[in-house]
């Protein structure tokens, strides 16, 4: 009984709340996926973290989405083996894994004119909102006292 009660104890201690929530960042957020705007500007002070996703919004048929690599990036260049252009005017990507992610659009003369975008996407998760982490480590160790207190003093008193 008394391991029980301080095993419960030092999980008390330990719990640090894991739930956290993916975000959907709507890419150009009202302006969309579009020429002639700054997504670089727009992806800024953003935090990235896998499981979260992008949705790229569009008219169909006038623009597209490939994901490339940094040179192709650079260069404006549709990529040679890959998979074909994402073309629904609402595409949603998935960010599974960390690191760089390069997108541009493959229409003429788009990406040079700014329709292209580069984020850096994190491990983990980002922590719910208005999360503090000091704050709850404060509480379970005082909730871990508590419990420890308590069950010492069943076990004494």
């Amino acid at each position: 009984m008394v391991a029980l009660i301080i095993a419960v104890a030092v999980a008390a201690a330990v719990y640090v709340p894991a739930e956290a929530s993916a975000k959907q960042y709507v890419v150009g957020d009202e302006r969309g996926w579009t020429n002639n705007f700054d997504y670089a500007t727009w992806a800024e002070g953003k935090t990235f973290f896998v499981g979260d996703s992008l949705v790229f919004n569009y008219p169909a048929g006038k623009h597209n989405v490939f994901k490339v690599n940094g040179t192709d990036f650079q260069d404006c260049a549709k990529p040679l083996a890959a998979a074909p252009p994402l073309t629904s005017g609402s595409d949603e990507i998935p960010l599974k894994t960390a690191g760089k992610k390069w997108y541009i659009c493959g229409v003429s003369g788009h990406c040079a004119s700014g329709q292209k975008l580069v984020i850096t996407v994190s491990e983990g998760s980002a922590p719910p909102a208005g999360y503090s982490s000091s704050g709850v480590a404060m509480v379970n160790i005082g909730f871990a006292a508590l419990v420890l207190v308590g069950t010492l003093g069943m076990l004494f008193f």
